[in-house]
């Protein structure tokens, strides 16, 4: 049974993560203010303190490091990808801890989709800079794996966007769905099952995880908005992006991934068709 710490346990993705991982592994999270867990193996820290990073790796010993934090929003976003990113990589390399680093496809322009591991990132917010800006230091170590991956949604509990977008429908508020943004959702299964496989492997270097299907995020939406049964719409509309604050197309070649994983790489249709039996 291997040691993992999960950085971000807290987040989204953590929450969902940090069980099944304690089924087989040895675990240990961080979080940074709140603690929804409230599980023995949570430790809280800063990230971006380089001496408390270290040494919660010193004592813990991690045979395999998933970091899972740093999210787009918050006004220390950058910050905290970039600082916590070094410290977390300083971490794993003076242990010789294998990292598995989550990045993301927003790290493309989207205009020359679909984008492979070869492609080399070209950012167009400040989210995407600080996440470029994460993998050129996660390379400096020679044991870990980049997952660039997209859109995270669970059947079991609300995505921030779902969330958002219902919390502002039932209050009357407009919003609009772009029909011109292309992503690749990944149900949050998928991801957990394709990392945990990832523990052990040899394949070291970038990997696209994400799901076959390719939809727009209106098209998303409505499939999240239709499974959580969100019947106010009235203020809903659809229309494409024209404020260049995101990229557009951010499809994901998965060919590599496919080939190595054994893990399937479901879209969102045969995520919605297996649980609606």
């Amino acid at each position: 049974m291997s040691r993992i710490l999960i950085t971000g346990g807290s987040s989204y993705l953590g929450r969902h993560f940090v069980p099944v991982a304690k089924l087989t592994h040895q675990v240990a999270y961080t979080y940074f203010q709140n603690d929804p867990l409230q599980d023995e193996c949570g430790y809280q820290v800063d990230l971006r303190q380089e001496t408390a990073v270290i040494n919660l790796v010193r004592s813990w010993q991690p045979d395999t490091i998933i970091h899972l934090a740093g999210s787009n929003r918050g006004p220390d976003m950058g910050e905290v990808i970039r600082l916590g990113t070094s410290h977390i990589t300083k971490a794993a390399q003076a242990i010789g801890a294998r990292l598995i680093h989550f990045s993301t496809d927003s790290i493309f322009r989207g205009d020359k989709a679909p984008y492979d591991e070869t492609a080399v990132p070209d950012p167009v917010n400040e989210y995407g800079f600080a996440k470029s800006d994460a993998e050129r230091t996660v390379q400096t170590h020679p044991n870990y794996v980049i997952m660039r991956t997209s859109l995270i949604y669970s059947l079991q509990e609300m995505d921030h966007g779902t969330h958002w977008m219902c919390k502002a429908l039932r209050a009357g508020q407009d919003i609009t769905l772009f029909n011109n943004q292309i992503r690749n959702p990944v149900w949050v299964d998928t991801l957990i099952s394709a990392t945990l496989e990832l523990v052990p492997h040899l394949y070291t270097g970038i990997l696209n995880i994400a799901g076959s299907q390719s939809l727009t995020r209106a098209e998303f939406s409505l499939r999240m908005l239709d499974w959580w049964k969100i019947k106010e719409r009235q203020t809903l509309y659809i229309a494409p992006s024209q404020n260049g604050l995101w990229p557009l197309d951010c499809q994901l070649d998965l060919r590599r991934a496919k080939s190595i994983l054994n893990t399937t790489l479901l879209g969102v249709d045969d995520v919605l068709a297996q649980h609606s039996e």
